[in-house]
């Protein structure tokens, strides 16, 4: 059993015990998670596609630890200008076990 998750307006698929790292949320480790935006749910032999959203099913997680990403570097350069400019960004992020997802 799978579901297709939008959650930080990117989709995720997926399966009950997969980890998987989301953008920052607002909660506590340890904490449950519910996640309202469900766009597609297969269970086996059912393929449910929402139009845009199904409304009966429901994915539940639980946050494991937050945390941020690796760096990124940005480097901007200018031929024959002497310009140069190297900047980093570190990404936040929320760890998510998902426990449950359920169909109506």
């Amino acid at each position: 059993m799978y579901a297709v998750i939008c959650s930080g307006g990117k989709q995720y698929k997926v399966s009950e015990g997969d980890r998987l790292r989301v953008a920052k949320m607002a909660a506590d480790a340890g904490a449950a998670v519910d996640f309202a935006e469900i766009l597609a749910v297969h269970n086996g032999e059912d393929l449910v596609l929402g139009t845009p959203l199904v409304p009966s099913a429901k994915v539940t997680g639980r946050v494991i630890q937050h945390g941020r990403g690796r760096k990124i570097v940005v480097f901007r350069f200018k031929k024959r200008k002497g310009f140069h400019r190297k900047i980093g960004h570190r990404q936040d992020f929320t760890e998510i076990r998902i426990e449950t997802i359920a169909l109506g």
